[in-house]
């Protein structure tokens, strides 16, 4: 019997309805101290696993078909499951998954099954990495970590456990755990989708012409520092052909990193205004779109902003490949 963990309690899924309603869960992160209320269709074959303290998982009950590939139970026997490694927050994870619900039921399809592996312990290093990357004034003497070899660990660990729990397809959408993507898909069994690549390909595809002629596609990205420092985006747009225009340092000084300080006081019209800066100084440059690559930075401005319809959220890019994956492995393509 398959069961759903949250760190407080375990059900037997069984008892859940396909339409369960998740909401009220804590963040574990001072960004988003509210509570994020989605309402999700889950599939009833689908478990969430939420660590405890010490990042380890909840012991699960005898039968409850986690321990590896052999088992019968109906989870395991989906050939479109998929695994997904929760990052720098628990509402990026469900941010994504109210995203695969939207677009599966856009098309008139339900959502595929899943695993998803929430883990506070990784989500306070992340958020520590991210941080301690922000040439901040206010964060000049704390102390930044040398070695992150501990995260690739951590990351890798759950890559297994997800391979042993009978996915076929893992996901991270968190922008950072790709700065690790190459460690953790070494050796992995399934595919492991990478969320520049999802971006890179469909701007491909949209066959976009540049704004002033003669000129290369331009592609803006706007991203926390350790984002763009760790390159991967630029890596995967520049292999489509694109040239990727980056926030120069007066940018990210005066007004990206005092948006993220501006959320953290909670001072919202102050972070939408330095954003909205932001992205008309990239914009002026003549890019096509801009990237908007930033956990922070997501639901910053109102939906109905004109800017965002010049943006993209690469977890939406992320959320449709992985269900065209889904639809291509339930129909054994």
């Amino acid at each position: 019997m398959l069961e759903m963990f949250d760190g407080r309690l375990a059900m037997p899924f069984h008892t859940l309805n396909p339409c369960h309603i998740l909401g009220h869960v804590n963040t574990h992160r001072a960004l988003h101290k509210s509570r994020l209320q989605p309402v999700l269709a889950i599939p009833p074959s689908s478990i969430l696993l939420h660590t405890d303290e010490s990042g380890k998982f909840p012991d699960s009950k005898k039968g409850s078909g986690l321990r590896g590939r052999d088992s019968s139970d109906s989870l395991l026997s989906h050939e479109n499951t998929v695994g997904i490694i929760g990052g720098i927050s628990v509402n990026s994870a469900l941010n994504f998954l109210k995203k695969l619900v939207q677009v599966s039921s856009k098309e008139g399809k339900d959502c595929f099954p899943f695993v998803l592996c929430s883990d506070p312990v990784l989500n306070k290093e992340l958020l520590s990495h991210e941080r301690n990357s922000c040439p901040s004034p206010r964060r000049h003497n704390e102390k930044s970590p040398s070695d992150h070899s501990a995260i690739a660990e951590n990351l890798q660990n759950k890559r297994v456990f997800l391979e042993k729990s009978g996915v076929q397809c893992i996901v991270m959408p968190c922008h950072i755990l790709h700065s690790w993507h190459d460690e953790v898909s070494k050796g992995c069994s399934v595919p492991l989708l990478h969320m520049g690549e999802c971006v890179a390909r469909e701007l491909k595809e949209a066959k976009l012409k540049p704004l002033e002629a003669g000129s290369p596609l331009r592609i803006g990205l706007l991203a926390s520092n350790a984002t763009l420092a760790a390159g991967f985006y630029q890596e995967k747009l520049q292999s489509e052909g694109f040239e990727v225009v980056l926030p120069d340092r007066a940018t990210m000084e005066h007004t990206i990193i005092p948006a993220i300080e501006a959320l953290d006081r909670n001072d919202m019209e102050g972070a939408q205004n330095l954003l909205r800066i932001a992205l008309q100084v990239l914009l002026v440059r003549a890019v096509n779109t801009v990237i908007l690559a930033s956990d922070e930075m997501r639901d910053v401005l109102p939906q109905d902003d004109p800017l965002l319809k010049k943006c993209i959220d690469p977890l939406e890019a992320l959320a449709r490949s992985t269900i065209k994956w889904a639809q291509a492995a339930e129909k054994g393509i």
